[in-house]
């Protein structure tokens, strides 16, 4: 005759709570199978691709800033070049020097020219021309159409630079005013790029709150409540062994009928 002890399923079960909290002190997750909490799952789930989609967002913005960066360090280059171009024509417009003298200064700027002409035309990023004048736009937000877009120049700036001939005290005073038209409007997109990567700061930051936002609200929902964890093993380890000792009692006064009959 055998008899079943009566806290055997108890004892089972608390078995049962102290794998699934040795579980979740080791993982440092509340939740880590559906079986766990089916719901709060299917709510870390989409709450991790939202922060994937604000750590992405953010990687786009910072390739922004540095499209910008590589697109106004061009434009300092070429905004020196004018700048010295300048110089040279105010230097060619004096009247104590001769053709020879002027020639030589316009051999300068041809040099200066041609640097400029190759920065338009040549200067990439990542593969893409730099002044093809086309808009880029970067997405900066997890949703549709959440963009940040900038037009740089179409490189036509090398071309008016490229009339420029100071070789007569005429062509001098000509290529002053194109000279400093043309670094007006250099500046004025170096300006435009400045502004678009403190908008893509600003938005970065923005960005950066918000999936700390989301980070800290998963946490709460998947992280273990440690201190929480630890009390219910010990509970539980108090009940298991309770249920063991009772166990234990049941099997002995088992065998004290089994003698008595």
């Amino acid at each position: 005759m055998k008899i079943q002890s009566p806290n055997t399923g108890f004892l089972n079960q608390t078995q049962q709570t102290s794998n699934k909290l040795a579980e979740q002190l080791a993982s440092g997750k509340k939740v880590n199978s559906a079986a766990d909490d089916a719901a709060a799952l299917q709510i870390i789930d989409r709450l991790t691709s939202q922060q994937d989609g604000y750590s992405q967002a953010i990687n786009n913005a910072y390739d922004g800033i540095s499209y910008s960066q590589v697109t106004e360090s061009n434009l300092s280059g070429v905004n020196d070049a004018v700048s010295r171009i300048r110089e040279l024509s105010i230097q060619a417009g004096n009247g104590a020097l001769t053709d020879n003298d002027r020639a030589a200064l316009q051999e300068e700027v041809s040099q200066l020219q041609t640097q400029i002409s190759e920065t338009f035309e040549n200067a990439t990023f990542g593969g893409k021309p730099l002044f093809d004048g086309e808009q880029v736009s970067f997405q900066v937000g997890p949703d549709a159409n959440t963009t940040q877009s900038v037009t740089p120049s179409d490189g036509s700036i090398a071309s008016v630079i490229a009339g420029i001939d100071i070789s007569t005290q005429a062509g001098a005073q000509a290529a002053i005013d194109i000279s400093d038209q043309a670094a007006e409007e250099i500046n004025t997109q170096r300006a435009e790029l400045g502004a678009f990567q403190n908008t893509l700061t600003s938005t970065i930051k923005g960005l950066g709150n918000q999936r700390e936002n989301i980070a800290a609200s998963q946490s709460r929902i998947e992280d273990t409540d440690y201190a929480k964890a630890v009390s219910d093993q010990v509970a539980n380890d108090i009940l298991s062994q309770a249920s063991v000792a009772l166990r234990g009692q049941a099997n002995r006064s088992a065998e004290s009928i089994l003698g008595l009959l």
